[in-house]
């Protein structure tokens, strides 16, 4: 995938359209109500929703309306109790799929996602049959476009803060974490004033698979597009290689 921009994908996603954007907000808004639960509305003191904060703002999420998600969750004791849950399945030609899932309803959120798969000739199967493919890691993009530096000033600026990887792409830079040391890396290039045009947690896959047969693309392309419709669905892992 070495020389695929994975800003432009990012930039691809987010400006879609409203319905798209609408989604974004509604995937952090759970994820703030989330993070608030577990570690209470202080930023200060809960660091996991520092970094759904960084990534709303990274989403152009207005700032009102983060304050209102976290007064929200910290305010309402009856508020709605998301569950994650993740599903794993292969697509057409044996593509790896994984779903990510907060939910408050497990039946529904299971129907839709196996739905999804079905209509897509692919199949939810048994889980841990796909993630060991992918890695978890903490992922930084961050737009050419938006910093001016070089890029060995800036390896050595991700690698000091804790990076484990750091590589340059044609219009990005990406740096990769652990999962542990994300929250620090981020907060660190954060104060150290670098703009993300995302910083997350995600699955990387290994490796990736090229589909030749278009009626394959056709099919694994509706089982994505049910799965972002569906708005108990958080984020969808792949290894197919869409941009060949």
């Amino acid at each position: 995938m070495s020389g695929h921009s994975k800003f432009a994908n990012i930039k691809h996603k987010k400006e879609k359209n409203d319905a798209a954007k609408g989604k974004i907000f509604t995937i952090i808004g759970r994820e703030i109500a989330v993070a608030v639960k577990e570690g209470g509305p202080d930023p200060a003191s809960n660091s996991k929703l520092r970094d759904v904060i960084a990534k709303a703002k990274a989403n152009n999420m207005p700032n009102d309306t983060i304050d209102r998600g976290i007064k929200k969750a910290a305010g309402d004791a009856n508020s709605v109790n998301y569950v994650e849950t993740t599903y794993e399945g292969y697509g057409p030609s044996g593509t790896a799929i994984i779903v990510s899932c907060l939910t408050d309803n497990k039946n529904r959120t299971a129907s839709n996602v196996r739905n999804a798969f079905t209509k897509g000739g692919g199949n939810v199967g048994t889980t841990g049959c796909v993630s060991y493919m992918f890695d978890e890691k903490g992922q930084i993009i961050v737009a050419k476009e938006d910093y001016e530096t070089t890029a060995d000033e800036f390896m050595m600026l991700a690698l000091e803060s804790g990076a484990e990887d750091f590589s340059e792409e044609e219009d990005s830079y990406e740096i990769l974490t652990s999962p542990e040391d994300f929250s620090a890396v981020r907060e660190a290039l954060e104060t150290a004033g670098v703009p993300m045009a995302s910083a997350e947690v995600t699955m990387l896959p290994q490796n990736y698979v090229t589909l030749t047969s278009d009626d394959d693309k056709k099919k694994i392309q509706r089982i994505l597009d049910l799965l972002d419709e569906d708005d108990d669905v958080q984020a969808v892992y792949h290894n197919w290689d869409d941009e060949e």
